[in-house]
């Protein structure tokens, strides 16, 4: 049985990553084309309305349609995307240790603690994202409240707003710069931590805590696993909707309905494809790091060899069965026996 289950390179674990992703390129495909699938629907019900309403002339209604669909698409994303995220999780382990899987065994296996994962992910978006958003959400009050009006003030320009706008412009973009280095820093603190929360069934704080001792001392090259896999997905992404882009630009940034169905469709397979790409790696890296950390391949070889290596000799005894005897009377009573036969015996003498 072929598991990799050894410490592993980074270079090694991306060779890793490349021949589950080969080998099993229909299973994980499999998994992401539901979450790509739910997105591809929103988005085309989303297109056909913007027509239907267009050809009405109930132009008013466009935007709160769109406005809906954003707020319909992160719903998709973070609920069909989390439990795809889980589902792919749980079929890289089952690979990895030459397990069977399939993806309906995938999703159903990790479907009854939906709920813990998404609390989980929704715990590490709020620590890993919040000071960030706060940068860019104060900024632009600034911007619309505070700068657009004065800057047009008396219907002429202000230089000296702009001059202090331009300054806190430069501040932000530090702050900003900040927020995103702590986000990278956090992120990669809490990126054993769905992994974790799979395969152990561990609680989301449990799995946090669990994803701090277990990232640490291979944080570096789980930064580096996510950079390739970036720039795999600027790269494809860039490549397949170059065209959209291009025909955007030349129709005044406006697609027409055919092309918007058709990048629908593009963005489907392009999100089946690139999406499982780290999620199987950091998988790998949770399962490398338990064999570095706490020997998990002699603890796997002993399972699959039928030994029982979970034993505890801290617990306690296991009480005895209600029917039994005392111990106090189970002392007692061979003594109690023999005093009986001694006196009898002493009285049958003459």
């Amino acid at each position: 049985m072929d598991t990799q289950l050894r410490p592993m390179s980074l270079s090694e674990i991306l060779d890793r990553t490349a021949q589950l992703y080969r080998t099993n390129f229909l299973l994980f495909a499999g998994i992401a084309a539901v979450y790509a699938g739910a997105l591809m629907v929103v988005g085309l019900v989303r297109i056909g309305l913007d027509a239907l309403l267009g050809a009405m002339h109930w132009t008013q209604l466009v935007l709160w349609l769109n406005i809906g669909a954003v707020l319909l698409q992160w719903m998709v994303i973070f609920l069909i995307g989390g439990l795809a995220i889980a589902a792919n999780n749980r079929a890289v382990a089952w690979v990895h240790l030459g397990q069977r899987a399939t993806t309906r065994g995938a999703y159903m296996s990790v479907l009854p603690r939906l709920g813990r994962i998404l609390w989980l992910m929704t715990i590490i978006t709020f620590v890993v994202w919040t000071p960030l958003a706060l940068c860019y959400g104060g900024f632009a009050s600034i911007a619309f409240f505070w700068y657009k009006p004065l800057a047009k003030a008396g219907g002429q320009a202000n230089p000296q707003a702009a001059i202090l706008f331009g300054m806190m412009a430069l501040i932000f973009f530090a702050v900003a710069f900040v927020a995103l280095v702590y986000a990278v820093l956090m992120g990669l603190r809490y990126a054993l931590a769905i992994p974790a929360c799979v395969v152990e069934e561990l609680k989301a704080r449990t799995a946090l805590r669990r994803s701090i001792d277990l990232s640490l001392g291979s944080r570096g090259r789980i930064f580096v696993l996510g950079l390739l896999v970036t720039v795999i997905e600027i790269a494809l992404v860039g490549i397949t909707q170059s065209f959209f882009i291009f025909l955007a630009f030349k129709n005044h940034l406006v697609l027409p309905t055919w092309a918007a169905v058709a990048q629908q469709f593009v963005s489907f397979a392009t999100t089946s494809f690139i999406a499982p790409m780290f999620s199987t790696g950091l998988t790998l890296f949770y399962y490398d790091q338990r064999v570095r950390k706490e020997g998990y391949d002699i603890e796997w070889m002993m399972q699959a060899a039928g030994m029982n290596a979970g034993f505890d000799v801290t617990a306690a005894p296991p009480e005895p069965p209600a029917s039994a005897a005392p111990i106090e009377e189970i002392a007692e009573t061979p003594q109690a026996e023999t005093n009986g036969a001694e006196q009898q015996a002493h009285g049958d003498q003459p």
